[in-house]
């Protein structure tokens, strides 16, 4: 096959965006596609990114001592974003000056979410200007996108994709309800090709720490995973992001660092979507909760692999916490993703040919 671009959010200062990036690039790769990440550039989309990674707890202030550390993290990305398979750069705002490719593959992330607070409401995403013969979508997701009635004519921009998959079953509903069509559901691309980030793994037992991944957790939440971790003396260590009731805080970690700090750790705490993939991809016990923006997501997901109890309430006894993240994974998790990935793999080759 000719080259293939892809097209996704690979320059997130996100632990998530840049893997599921990598996977998806390395993934076709080990099918013998050769692909590249399409290096988009928009001078505005850069300015909102990186004001993001500097203040990503807004409306909260960063404290003063956390900007150097979050400069930090930036460079670690940006040399991780130098390592990957990229076409030539050419402007967001005019496809037309990237090069030719026989296929693209849109996805995965939030590439159809038009309440993105920056990618949002860029046509590129929905296939409009690309250069090429055919356009597929791998794992797209409307991400927080309410419903299909915020669309408008954005959907009808779709008709052009010769295969369309989502990896979440709100996705699936928007493209069933705007479209008459069946999407496929596959997996994220991390679930999907794991063996890139579980390469560093330590096949040893687990550190004896709770990784906490994520920002803005509710209060009741803090206080259930303190009390749970503090009866067993596990450190509650924040990667990532500040979290002042964790005991301690690795704020400049790289994406590298990302990967192999989930697969040692003990057991994982978060409410970000990736933060359960990675726990998935680790076969780690964790316990998640919903935020407003990536509610759909999470849902979806833990429904998805029948993982719905590893996501906790208000109402969740200390005891069923206990219960989350002092066991294994149950098998029954590893033996869908099992099926979810065969599933996915079919319609890859499928849409590939």
């Amino acid at each position: 096959m000719s080259k293939v671009g892809i097209l996704t959010f690979h320059r997130c200062i996100n632990y998530g965006s840049y893997w599921q990036a990598r996977c998806l690039a390395e993934g076709l790769a080990s099918m013998g596609v050769d692909a590249v990440l399409l290096e988009h550039m928009s001078d505005r989309v850069n300015r909102a990114e990186w004001r993001c990674a500097l203040q990503p707890l807004l409306p909260a202030a960063t404290p003063t001592e956390d900007y150097p550390l979050y400069k930090a993290k930036m460079r670690k990305f940006f040399q991780s974003f130098a390592s990957l398979p990229l076409s030539p750069s050419f402007p967001l705002e005019n496809p037309a000056a990237m090069d030719d490719y026989s296929l693209i593959v849109v996805g995965s992330d939030e590439v159809w979410n038009l309440r993105h607070p920056w990618y949002g409401g860029y046509p590129v995403f929905y296939g409009d200007g690309l250069r090429c013969r055919r356009i597929v979508s791998y794992a797209a997701t409307f991400g927080s996108l309410a419903s299909s009635a915020r669309l408008e004519g954005w959907a009808e921009k779709l008709r052009k994709f010769s295969h369309i998959s989502v990896r979440d079953l709100h996705s699936e509903r928007i493209i069933r309800e705007t479209l008459g069509l069946e999407p496929e559901l596959v997996l994220d691309p991390c679930l999907q090709f794991p063996l890139t980030m579980k390469a560093s793994r330590d096949d040893g037992e687990a550190a004896a720490y709770i990784a906490v991944y994520g920002h803005s957790f509710p209060t009741w939440f803090q206080d259930t995973v303190r009390r749970w971790a503090g009866n067993r003396d596990y450190p509650l260590v924040s990667i990532g992001y500040r979290n002042d009731w964790a005991d301690e805080q690795w704020i400049d970690a790289g994406p590298e660092d990302f990967a192999s700090f989930i697969s040692e750790a003990k057991a994982v705490v978060t409410n970000f979507f990736h933060g359960c993939v990675f726990s998935l991809v680790n076969e780690k016990p964790f316990a998640c909760v919903f935020s407003d923006y990536r509610s759909n997501k999470i849902r979806d997901l833990m429904r998805l692999v029948r993982a719905e109890h590893h996501v906790l309430t208000e109402d969740t006894a200390l005891s069923n916490l206990d219960v989350i993240l002092g066991n294994p994974l149950p098998p029954g998790i590893s033996q869908r993703i099992s099926s979810l990935r065969d599933t996915s793999n079919a319609y890859l080759s499928h849409a590939l040919q």
